[in-house]
């Protein structure tokens, strides 16, 4: 298949719009959102107009419809993931995918294995997403159990040099992001999960920023656990997936409790769904599950090795566009080895909010600020940066359009 984004633009509606008077749409903050084709929104759409009813109640048609719909989208992302159907949980995104780890393992008794107490820790890295950070945090301060992180070098890498004594007898969990969506650096998880595995420990990975632009098979990973988001991937908003072994569902305690993941109850007890249904309490977002699903197809249709390769194509060209510019400071790798598409940068003693507004000026959509990365940004030395991240409708124009507007933001504010 050959890989046209000029031709997959076209299935995303909202690329065709203009803005800023007349402005053509060039679209470069995927990282934050993806836009959505038009097989995505009719299939959220027609579950409302055809299907809609509460999934697994009701023995009328539409209910079996609905779950019918519901579960066949959950398929879905198993075999995107190369995993189980029963290992797959809807949540409302990655931020409650990983809340919903950590406060489990919170809720964790006495002598179940994630039970944590003074004396364990909990590992993550300098470079994590504050909802892959803050969690564990959180976590921590109630257990007693200690916080320790990964550094991050000059060249924008993970230090490894000190795994073995960091990753310890003591670790519990090792959490961290599959690529940074600041840096863009792509994290080598081998050495890692190895390491934390050798220890007992278990690894659970931020995917928001892989999943979405390459081919993620949890079981090549040797992972344990998983979060991504819907919207990232050109699902909708108000859905994400936790994956995790059914070995370790089985054992994690439920979240959430109410109608749905139970066994039985009781006036005074309560016994427990198996997985996925335990974390899956209350009516869930039906629709968007099934608008997940046809985002996943539609992007395996086109093929997850083709998008990754489309991306780093559009990541080297960005690369050497910006380098060329004076004045340019590119946060994150500077080459295309073990690097995604997001790809974060400031310009001499111009602000990145001032930057960002100049290029919306120009129909140009880009992403300022920390990222919801205050612990990285401050460790860089910078207040912000601007970000563009590319994905599978992006071209070299919309690239060259971006680069044309820096050039223009200096003349604008006379560096």
């Amino acid at each position: 298949m050959t890989f046209d984004a000029h031709a997959i633009a076209k299935d995303f509606p909202i690329l065709d719009r203009t803005i800023r008077d007349g402005k053509r749409l060039v679209y470069l903050d995927s990282g934050a959102t993806s836009q959505k084709p038009n097989v995505v929104i009719d299939a959220e759409s027609n579950f409302y107009r055809l299907n809609n009813a509460a999934v697994h109640r009701g023995a009328h048609q539409l209910a079996e419809e609905a779950t019918d719909a519901y579960e066949g989208a959950r398929q879905i992302v198993a075999n995107f993931l190369n995993a189980h159907s029963e290992e797959v949980v809807f949540t409302k995104g990655a931020t409650e995918s990983l809340n919903l780890v950590a406060y489990a393992m919170g809720n964790a008794e006495p002598g179940n294995r994630f039970h944590l107490k003074a004396g364990d820790s909990i590992v993550v890295t300098e470079m994590e997403h504050h909802a892959n950070l803050i969690p564990w945090q959180q976590l921590a301060a109630r257990t007693g159990a200690t916080l320790k992180w990964f550094s991050v070098t000059d060249d924008y890498r993970l230090d490894l040099s000190n795994i073995d004594s960091l990753i310890d007898a003591k670790t519990k969990v090792v959490a961290l992001t599959h690529q940074s969506n600041v840096l863009g650096t792509i994290n080598p998880l081998e050495a890692i999960t190895r390491r934390a595995h050798e220890v007992g420990a278990v690894v659970v990975l931020d995917a928001c920023q892989s999943v979405p632009h390459m081919a993620v098979d949890v079981k090549a990973l040797d992972i344990d656990f998983l979060a991504f988001s819907g919207h990232k991937a050109v699902g909708p908003t108000g859905v994400g997936i936790f994956w995790g072994r059914a070995e370790l569902l089985a054992e994690l305690p439920p979240f959430l409790t109410g109608g749905s993941m139970i066994e039985n109850v009781t006036m005074t007890t309560a016994t427990w769904a198996p997985a996925p249904k335990k974390f899956e309490a209350g009516v869930p977002n039906m629709a968007q599950a099934v608008g997940l699903g046809a985002a996943l197809t539609y992007l395996t249709k086109i093929g997850m090795e083709n998008i990754h390769r489309h991306e780093i194509a559009l990541t080297a060209y960005l690369l050497e566009g910006l380098a060329a510019i004076d004045d340019i400071r590119i946060i994150g790798p500077a080459t295309t080895g073990l690097r995604g598409g997001s790809i974060s940068f400031t310009l001499g003693d111009i602000h990145p909010h001032d930057l960002g507004q100049y290029l919306d000026s120009q129909g140009i959509a880009v992403r300022t600020g920390h990222h919801c990365a205050w612990p990285l940004t401050r460790k860089l030395g910078v207040p912000a940066t601007t970000r563009a991240s590319v994905y599978l409708y992006n071209t070299t124009e919309d690239l060259d359009a971006l680069i044309a507007g820096v050039q223009g933001a200096q003349k604008y504010f006379g560096r």
